[in-house]
């Protein structure tokens, strides 16, 4: 067993767990953090991706061992509070329509929260390369491309006057 002492979401959390915990069964099982999803148990789809110490990963090839000490930002911790207003990024997928199943979203919402935090651009190109370690099995990575970039808008107001490498906005 491992003593596994985290903050998850703001909070400080402290379990013993199975020596080969995942950080996604942590999450989910023992914590019912249930919006990270389980998709592939390969790390090929990203459903499970959530932020550790500040950076996107993917959950399910890290022990929870691995991650103690360490602070966790799962989809559900993104706002402030449950009465705060959605991210930016949560926001720009509802607006955009950037979800059909839903099953990618907690992933891709993870993944593009930390592009814009790290190195927000319009450029499709830019977007596509920064998700391409999640997958959408209903193919929605046009309105998926759209509503990362309304999220930019909203955070960054100045990049709302720059062009994509097609001239559009």
């Amino acid at each position: 067993m491992a003593e596994i002492q985290l903050r998850v979401n703001g909070v400080d959390v402290q379990r013993d767990v199975p020596d080969q915990t995942l950080l996604v069964e942590f999450l989910r099982e023992t914590l019912r953090l249930t919006g990270t999803h389980v998709g592939c148990d390969t790390s090929q789809c990203g459903a499970c991706t959530v932020h550790l110490d500040g950076v996107a990963v993917k959950s399910c090839t890290v022990l929870a061992a691995q991650a103690s000490g360490g602070a966790v930002t799962t989809v559900e911790g993104l706002r402030e509070s449950n009465d705060a207003p959605l991210h930016p990024v949560q926001n720009a997928f509802v607006q955009c329509h950037g979800l059909q199943c839903g099953f990618c979203t907690p992933g891709m919402i993870m993944a593009s929260s930390y592009y814009l935090r790290e190195q927000p651009s319009l450029d499709e190109a830019s977007i596509c390369h920064a998700l391409e370690g999640n997958i959408c099995r209903c193919t929605g990575y046009v309105n998926i491309i759209e509503a990362v970039r309304h999220a930019a808008h909203e955070m960054y107001p100045a990049l709302a006057g720059a062009t994509t490498e097609g001239g559009t906005r």
